[in-house]
């Protein structure tokens, strides 16, 4: 691997940056039809700073609500370890908590204790022996916080098991969900130092990117918007002032994370209600993000607003990515990318640099190795796996 002078520098065989792209929202899966004549793109390599991917395939990190007092478990282990075996190029854990505070569920992964660190070294040393990097996604919560995991109920979880949760705004995110108290300074500084801490933990068990979750509905998440942020200090008002919490949080795990090692951060770049955040609002912040050592834009959308009407479909935010993209920062698009040309198509005409998979990496854990044979390239799989690719 070799260190790039810029904070990310792509494989020459990256497109350029896409035409404009309206911010409307599209259900087409790429620009332009698939060339089964072209060599894939999908699988050669991208370099950020000083990490090589061995392909253009990201598990997009997904909760599992399996852990205890938020160490990772055996189920990590198999769960995460068997997509790195699959062919993956970068394994993202699931949101990781920085806090207790900032878990969704009392069973959610974390990284607010060095003892938490083993298990996920764990992991990362079993993943970078397939070839696979490693990711982690570091998070909090905020006003969706202490409630139940999915398959055990909906909404805040019993007294017995809850706590007290923050946001911006002492706004609830829906009518079954806590309702939170707006964050004072001292909780706002916690806040930063607790993502900073976290990526130390981070850096410490092995991982080779670090990703800030800004998305979903989350506490960063929740202070962008306009619609859960109503506050008229420093961290409110216009577009600067909500901002304001994520470049902290971003500058303080730069400050301790490793410069040979990207920076993510995933965004939901259209709330899909009226007065919500935009594309172009992302856009603005693009030049202030890259300026801080962000490498890399996930770019998902929705969560902030209960009742936003989305209209999902084949990549249907794979136009948001094109948009970031095309205001100067390399992207990942996520969201029902299911088909090898799909997500060759994406990456092919520059509308993303890779693509983020996730409910067809839970039915498929050998989805890569599947798309390499279906677009003609060679299936890094491993020895023991060898005689059935």
């Amino acid at each position: 691997m070799t260190t790039s002078t810029s904070p990310a520098t792509q494989a020459s065989t990256t497109p350029p940056l896409p035409a404009s792209t309206s911010a409307a929202p599209s259900a087409s899966p790429g620009a332009t039809p698939f060339d089964p004549s072209a060599p894939a793109t999908l699988f050669t390599p991208l370099t950020l700073r000083g990490l090589e991917l061995r392909n253009r395939i990201v598990v997009s990190p997904m909760c599992q609500y399996s852990s205890t007092d938020g160490f990772a478990t055996d189920w990590h282990v198999v769960h995460l370890g068997s997509r790195a075996v699959g062919g993956a190029g970068l394994v993202i854990t699931e949101a990781t908590a920085v806090s207790p505070e900032g878990r969704i569920s009392p069973q959610d992964l974390g990284l607010w204790d060095d003892a938490h660190v083993d298990a996920l070294a764990r992991i990362n040393a079993f993943a970078h022996e397939q070839g696979a990097a490693t990711g982690v996604q570091l998070a909090h919560a905020g006003r969706k916080a202490s409630t139940y995991r999915p398959w055990d109920g909906d909404g805040e979880v019993p007294e017995s098991d809850r706590w007290q949760t923050v946001a911006p705004s002492a706004i609830p995110f829906a009518d079954h969900y806590p309702k939170p108290v707006a964050l004072d300074e001292g909780g706002i500084t916690k806040v930063i130092d607790d993502f900073r801490a976290a990526a130390a933990r981070a850096n410490a068990a092995g991982f080779d990117v670090v990703e800030v979750h800004a998305a979903h509905g989350y506490l960063l998440s929740e202070f962008l918007s306009p619609l859960s942020n109503q506050r008229d200090d420093e961290y409110g008002g216009d577009l600067e002032g909500r901002s304001r919490l994520l470049l902290e949080v971003v500058g303080a795990v730069r400050e301790v994370w490793s410069a040979t090692k990207p920076v993510f951060v995933r965004l939901s770049a259209h709330e899909w209600v009226d007065g919500g955040m935009t594309p172009a609002d992302y856009a603005e912040l693009v030049p202030q993000l890259l300026d801080l050592g962000v490498d890399l834009l996930d770019v998902s959308s929705g969560g902030n607003v209960a009742k936003a009407k989305i209209p999902v479909g084949p990549g249907y935010q794979v136009s948001f990515a094109a948009e970031l993209r095309e205001a100067g920062s390399a992207t990942g698009a996520v969201g029902l990318i299911t088909s090898p040309e799909q997500a060759d198509n994406i990456v092919r005409t520059g509308q993303a640099d890779l693509v983020l998979l996730a409910r067809e990496l839970l039915r498929d854990p050998y989805w890569p190795l599947r798309a390499a044979k279906a677009l003609r390239a060679t299936p890094d799989a491993p020895d023991q796996y060898a005689r059935a690719w």
